[in-house]
């Protein structure tokens, strides 16, 4: 039994999944994050199964932030989940705050590389520290990327995003939420904006 995954199923579909999107937690959370978990059901609405994953620092111990000598480790975590699982069909690697960033840096890197992405509060830099920009592997991403983003999120404006999402070498969607870094699931609407927003980038695939 494998126990750091959580599986969202699509709901009423006899047909396989249309895509699995494997998803991961910020530096301060875990596989339960509220946005994870809401996003995992809108998904599974929309026929996309939605695997959420604790990250290899995560499962070590139960609290604490990742440490730069285990982001090696954290970015191959995507292609482990899929390989535990025997994904098929289109796959979608993404997560919230550094476990976006962790999938990001994994889609520029290959050899294993998803068919989209879906990044969460991407974290572009420190809050308060704009010219520490977390922008150096985004020209290698060259798959559809979706960015979901509070306009309040101190770890990027708006306006950087967007500077930072001009950089990524495949087709990209921002989605704004009136939110912070956490981006409020629950009264901001993001889950089922992220999850339509996903599923038009499949649809263009």
């Amino acid at each position: 039994m494998v126990t750091w995954l959580s599986i969202h199923d699509p709901e009423g579909h006899d047909a396989p999944a249309r895509a699995t999107l494997i998803l991961a937690h910020g530096a301060g959370g875990d596989r339960d994050q509220a946005m994870l978990r809401l996003l995992g059901d809108e998904l599974a609405q929309r026929g996309v199964r939605t695997i959420r994953m604790d990250l290899p620092f995560r499962r070590r111990r139960p609290k604490g932030p990742p440490s730069p000598s285990g982001q090696a480790e954290d970015r191959a975590a995507f292609a482990e989940a899929a390989r535990v699982l025997e994904v098929d069909g289109p796959v979608v690697w993404g997560g919230h705050s550094y476990g976006g960033r962790m999938a990001s840096m994994a889609a520029s890197e290959g050899p294993d590389r998803p068919d989209a992405l879906l990044l969460l509060s991407y974290p572009l830099h420190p809050p308060g520290r704009p010219e520490k920009a977390r922008t150096e592997h985004l020209p290698g991403i060259t798959v559809p990327t979706v960015l979901v983003h509070g306009r309040r999120d101190p770890f990027a404006t708006p306006e950087e995003l967007a500077e930072a999402a001009e950089l990524i070498a495949g087709p990209t969607t921002t989605v704004e939420v009136a939110a912070a870094h956490d981006l409020a699931p629950a009264k901001s609407g993001a889950p089922a904006k992220a999850a339509d927003a996903l599923i038009a980038a499949l649809d263009a695939l």
